[in-house]
């Protein structure tokens, strides 16, 4: 009965969302499968998206990134993070390291707590990565050679990367060099068929009007502009998070129970921070987004890049989103036409899936 070990990191919920597919594309070959889950996402993210069986167990696996709101990245908290994280990362590694042992995986899977690669392996196990970024690459632009513990701590990192047997990097991908291997493979997405009259019924949206689903990869937006939202002819926004009784035209993802991913193919248009999750599943069912981009996040340049060639993207500046100067940016989205080129097949779960079964994993 094989049993994997899937540590996955708990920001924001993208890193899961890329391995969950691979979770259970193993399963459909291999029905015998059993997964754990190493990570501090919540359990319900999991409860409708498995379909093996798993058990969590929750643990903090690594830092990622501290964050102001979803486009405000605090880098010196996040350092501040890391150090404490590094501060006893001998005891944490013998700590996981001890864990893996007494579950007695036949595989670890990461995505990409570089905790799980040492302890994986200082355990013996062999140990996969299957991601599209890594945090050393993330961190590295916002070392400050004032502080040179902060290059220390990097070098940790990487050192903790360079022991993992390979890297599946999803497309599109960061280069990752702290990885001795990598074998690239197809991008990652699960997208679901659109409920659309379902959800204009739901919402009492008529169809002349333009529905924008405001979703900056789960992390909310403490103030919104309703009464400007509002004030949009022709325009509906769907957010996460409530919205005051008097507003029509804004209306709260509580009201539906339809899964995000259905949602991404049902809206008009999308608003939101270049995230992988989002824009790939955007491109394959063709819903166009206005992004709005922090400039500071290492994998900010291939998504875009990858949305503007496969898919319908316009960019709205930060400050014009903060101005709510929206209006222009949502109705030059909705003309876009669809791409010449179509997207790469979603086939990243499928090629990792049959890369790990016929390398680690047997009935």
């Amino acid at each position: 009965m094989p049993l994997i070990w899937s540590a996955i990191s708990a920001h924001g919920y993208g890193h899961a969302a890329q391995v969950v597919p691979v979770l259970n594309e193993l399963g459909r070959r291999i029905p015998s499968l059993k997964v754990i889950l190493r990570t501090n996402v919540p359990r319900h993210f999991f409860e409708s998206r498995m379909s093996v069986p798993w058990e969590l167990r929750p643990a903090q696996m690594d830092i990622g990134c501290l964050q102001h709101g979803p486009l405000t990245m605090g880098w010196d908290a996040t350092w501040q993070a890391h150090r404490t994280f590094h501060a006893n990362w001998e005891a944490r590694l013998k700590e996981e390291t001890l864990a893996i042992r007494e579950a007695r995986p036949d595989l670890i899977i990461g995505n990409t707590p570089y905790l799980a690669m040492a302890a994986g392996a200082a355990a013996g196990v062999p140990t996969v990565a299957i991601a599209s970024l890594s945090w050393d690459e993330i961190l590295r632009d916002h070392v400050d050679p004032a502080q040179p513990w902060h290059s220390t701590i990097l070098d940790e990192i990487r050192r903790a990367y360079g022991q993992t047997n390979f890297l599946l990097r999803l497309t599109p991908g960061l280069p990752m060099p702290a990885f001795r291997r990598a074998i690239d493979i197809g991008p990652i997405a699960a997208p679901l068929p659109p409920a659309k009259a379902h959800i204009r019924e739901q919402l009492h949206i008529p169809d002349q009007d333009a529905l924008v689903l405001v979703a900056f990869g789960g992390i909310r937006f403490e103030h919104l502009p309703f009464d400007r939202m509002e004030s949009m002819s022709g325009i509906q926004f769907l957010i996460d998070g409530p919205v005051p009784p008097q507003h029509r035209r804004v209306h709260s993802l509580a009201t539906l129970s339809e899964r995000f991913s259905t949602l991404l193919s049902s809206v008009d248009v999308i608003m939101t921070k270049p995230g992988y999750g989002t824009t790939i599943e955007a491109v394959e069912v063709r819903t166009p987004i206005v992004y709005v981009r922090r400039y500071n996040f290492a994998d900010e340049d291939s998504l875009v890049t990858y949305l503007h060639r496969y898919g319908r993207g316009v960019e709205l500046s930060r400050a014009d989103f903060l101005e709510t100067h929206w209006e222009p940016a949502i109705r030059q989205a909705l003309a876009l036409p669809i791409a010449a080129s179509p997207p790469p097949a979603c086939s990243g779960a499928a090629d990792a899936a049959m890369i790990l079964a016929a390398r680690y994993l047997s009935q």
